[in-house]
């Protein structure tokens, strides 16, 4: 399954590392376009340069990793495509671009379901796209969440509890869930 990966799931890291960690155990293939990577570069440029360049070495990381992940929706699919927020017409672009079969973005409110079901496009949230990954293949799932709770746990130089590192990353009930 082809999924488009909005910039707000990309950035934070820790959503992004689960997320792309259940992409690489083969739980989908991911896609984005330049300006959703842009996106994710400036919204870490806020935090300071420092971060921005990390953010554009990680971009570099990706596009090495998945070089046919990253799509580039021709100006006549923006054209006709309609949404309450324009500025996201290029993210539904990019789905369609890339053949995805869902978008996968913290904005729901963004993409009418109208909208994406006359271009054959499913819509979630992380959450609920993950805890049905883990329905799909627990191991994995579990696998993932374990080293990038491990990585967490490193870099903070402290012990982290992975069900609160989830809920921070806005994944509640897939912390429920590995904690059950």
């Amino acid at each position: 399954m082809k999924v488009l990966i909005d910039a707000n799931v990309l950035y934070p890291t820790v959503l992004r590392e689960i997320v792309l960690g259940v992409a690489r155990a083969g739980g989908f293939s991911p896609l984005w376009s330049a300006r959703i990577l842009e996106e994710w570069a400036r919204a870490a440029k806020k935090l300071g340069a420092g971060d921005e360049a990390v953010a554009r070495g990680e971009i570099a990381l990706l596009r090495a990793e998945w070089p046919g992940a990253e799509v580039a929706p021709a100006p006549e699919i923006e054209t006709r495509l309609s949404l309450p927020d324009p500025d996201d017409v290029h993210v539904l672009a990019a789905a369609v671009a890339g053949g995805a079969e869902a978008i996968l973005t913290q904005n729901l409110r963004d993409f009418p379901a109208r909208s994406l079901a006359a271009e054959g496009i499913a819509l979630s949230a992380p959450d609920p796209f993950l805890l049905n990954a883990f329905g799909e293949d627990p191991d994995a799932v579990r696998d993932v969440v374990a080293r990038v709770h491990g990585v967490a746990e490193r870099l903070a130089g402290v012990e982290i509890g992975q069900r609160a590192l989830l809920k921070r990353a806005r994944l509640p009930r897939l912390g429920k869930a590995l904690a059950g």
